[in-house]
């Protein structure tokens, strides 16, 4: 292979893995793996003087996927170069002085401020153009709404969410699926919702770290200065320090042992030259400023055998592969276990019992590994699931045919133990039976006590209330309101039982489709055959056929049986004219008209139509106020032929 030919094959490589880590929160490759493509990238460029175009090494930023007003940048954001080299660092500052500060991961965001007031948050986009977020900025937990300073204020900084907050939300969310994966990815999403009030509930944190227009201060040619006094208008500001050549080891080494004990995400250092006018002097190249550096952990590795691979069986059938292998000590603690993620990776690093493998911790924290120096690729993948016995399968997903999917193992055995938990999280949850106050960690330990197998148990749990009680985290007033929520659970919709039952591929929209055709009637819903239920706008033959194996199934009717007993169905009203009936929408983009999207579902149900997720071929109108957007939703739509209309046309329609 050429290296021409070499350079397209990395560029695609690097690209699909951006795009999985930060667009689908898929991990296909470790960091290390990325930076070493990166590097020989970068590398194959300088020798022969060939950038292509989508290469990562010049493009800033992913690119904009939200529906939110898209602004330019007056001052183009740029990537920073870096190294993980202490030496080179150092002989990068030479005889100048620096500020050396946090690398924080989160989402960087650009405030303006004039006449002392917040006008303006841009988030950083593609460097060029980002997403204005001025209404979520202004519920950041520790944004100033007004600051001293009266002229205009150009600042950047990073929005994070802390790993205390990440673990409060996280904790509230029952199902298993729908838990974030990490800070930097909940930040993102939060930073650029539709919808402020849901910003304000995450904690967002802003933290500045440059300032870039000032009109009419003294800063004294000193970036340090800046930062001191972006601090005395009010704004919270990374921790920084001014360093020497001589002295910037021993700062490194303190930034390195705080890691452990951060409560905000890191994934290194930057330092930035003092001096500002002779880091202005400096210009900068096409992607990088030459008067700052960013520094990467250099991850410490060590060598070790592999013993053996476990699988681990999610809640939702996905298995998981973890390595165990011979204990090292890396920065400063012993391991012994690393996340393998999916089967693809399993596959790429060619793993075998008794392989020698490398391994470290990415970002100095979590345990990974590096690569494989055996590659006996003889690691068997299991036939069957660990839990249950069942029969598993590969499943391997992509968006886009021309790139690699990523292959994860699946437990085919839809009684498999390991997801009873997530049924009763699904169970409990607020669109179905909403009984407020089972978390997953209550459920989880209600199950481990045999206090629940089925899901009529919940509504004898008072048989246990002595052992409930006594709990860690309970006590009588806990036990008394978890016992008052699933009282009141017991007057319900049908369509809330619907939904709650599992069924498969019958979500809250599906299943009031379906009370609604069988007109509230459990009985003939239960007795219906496949053609029944096809004959029903929306509903396809597969998920006709899951529904129907579901009635079928003698257990499943047991539990309908006894769960009828405990509860009793309440008459849906609804006056409104059906003047949508058999009519499916598609909703994306910001409203004006309503508070969220939400509210235009509901409203869209109770005139007889159906709301779903995505635009296909059974899709009769796109509502989206950004007709002329480019967006993939609107691109779908207009090869489909199918109608876009603004809200102001869908309140015309009914």
């Amino acid at each position: 292979m050429n290296k021409v030919e070499r350079m397209k094959e990395l560029v695609d490589l690097l690209n699909d893995a951006s795009r999985k880590y930060y667009q689908e929160d898929t991990e296909i490759m470790s960091n290390l793996e990325y930076d070493r493509l990166y590097d020989e990238l970068r590398l194959l460029e300088e020798e022969t003087n060939i950038t292509l175009s989508n290469s990562p090494t010049i493009r800033v930023g992913y690119e904009i996927l939200s529906e939110l007003p898209k602004e330019q940048h007056e001052h183009a954001m740029l990537s920073l170069d870096k190294t993980k080299d202490k030496e080179a660092l150092a002989a990068w500052l030479g005889s100048q002085k620096g500020v050396l500060s946090w690398k924080l991961d989160g989402l960087t965001v650009v405030l303006i401020y004039e006449n002392g007031m917040l006008q303006k948050a841009v988030t950083r986009g593609n460097g060029e153009v980002g997403e204005v977020i001025t209404n979520n900025a202004r519920v950041f937990n520790n944004i100033p709404h007004t600051i001293p300073y009266k002229g205009k204020l150009t600042i950047r900084g990073e929005a994070v969410i802390k790993y205390s907050d990440f673990n409060r939300i996280n904790a509230k969310i029952a199902e298993t699926d729908a838990k974030y994966k990490n800070p930097r990815n909940l930040c993102s999403g939060t930073v650029r919702q539709l919808n402020n009030q849901i910003t304000r509930e995450r904690d967002v944190h802003f933290f500045a770290f440059n300032l870039v227009d000032g009109e009419d201060v003294d800063f004294k040619n000193s970036f340090f200065y800046q930062l001191e006094w972006l601090k005395s208008q009010g704004f919270d500001v990374v921790e920084h320090y001014i360093v020497s050549r001589d002295t910037i080891f021993s700062y490194i080494r303190m930034f390195s042992e705080k890691i452990g004990e951060n409560d905000f995400p890191s994934d290194g250092l930057v330092l930035v030259l003092e001096d500002l006018e002779y880091g202005r002097s400096l210009g900068r190249t096409a992607k990088f400023p030459r008067d700052s550096m960013a520094f990467k952990w250099a991850d410490e590795e060590a060598l070790t055998h592999l013993l053996d691979i476990e699988w681990s069986a999610s809640r939702t059938g996905l298995i998981n592969p973890v390595a165990i292998f011979e204990p090292v000590e890396l920065e400063g603690t012993t391991v012994s276990r690393a996340s393998i993620h999916n089967v693809s990776i399993l596959k790429s690093l060619a793993l075998g019992i008794g392989d020698e493998i490398a391994v470290y911790k990415a970002n100095m924290i979590i345990p990974q590994i590096a690569r494989n120096l055996t590659c006996s690729g003889t690691a068997n993948i299991p036939e069957t699931c660990p839990v249950c016995g069942g029969a598993t399968e590969i499943r391997c997903e992509s968006e886009k045919k021309e790139l690699s999917g990523v292959e994860t193992l699946y437990c085919t055995n839809e009684y498999c133990p390991a997801k009873k938990l997530k049924s009763f999280s699904h169970f409990v949850s607020r669109n179905a039976m909403n009984i407020d106050g089972l978390s997953e960690q209550t459920l989880d330990k209600f199950i481990d006590a045999g206090f629940l197998n089925e899901f009529y148990d919940l509504y004898h749990l008072e048989r246990y209330r002595e052992q409930i009680v006594a709990m860690e985290g309970f006590g009588e007033k806990s036990y008394q309101n978890m016992m008052q929520a699933v009282n009141r659970s017991r007057k319900t919709t049908l369509a809330r039982f619907i939904h709650a039952l599992g069924i498969p591929n019958i979500g809250e929209a599906n299943a009031k489709l379906i009370c609604r055709y069988f007109k509230n009637q459990l009985a003939p819903m239960m007795q219906a055959e496949v053609a029944d239920y096809e004959s029903i706008d929306g509903i396809g033959t597969v998920i006709a056929e899951g529904i129907v194996r579901y009635f079928h199934n003698e257990a499943n009717c047991d539990t309908i049986e006894k769960l009828k007993k405990e509860l009793s169905f309440e008459e849906e009203e609804n006056t409104d004219e059906q003047v949508l009936e058999g009519k499916v929408f598609v909703v994306t983009g910001s409203l004006k008209h309503f508070t969220n999207r939400e509210d235009l579902k509901k409203l869209i149900e109770k005139k007889g139509g159906k709301v779903t997720g995505s635009v296909s071929a059974k899709t009769d109108y796109l509502i989206n106020n950004d007709i002329l957007s480019s967006s993939s939703k609107n691109q779908k739509a207009k090869s489909l032929n199918i109608p876009i209309i603004s809200e102001d046309e869908f309140m015309e329609m009914i």
